[in-house]
């Protein structure tokens, strides 16, 4: 493997560990967006239901 390649595939993993939600463990683009936005590890389904029941 080259250089690029193996720089390539750590990226392409760091994606796929960002879209992991860590309460349901699904795979989901959101995961992401609202890693950024606020600093959880958790997708829209999983937010919202915390929202409504915050316990």
């Amino acid at each position: 493997m080259t250089k690029e390649n193996d720089t390539e595939l750590k990226k392409k993993d760091k994606e796929v560990l960002n879209s992991i939600c860590e309460e349901c463990h699904n795979n989901d683009e959101s995961v992401y967006q609202n890693l950024i936005l606020y600093g959880f590890k958790i997708c829209k389904v999983c937010k919202t239901s915390k929202t409504i029941f915050p316990i």
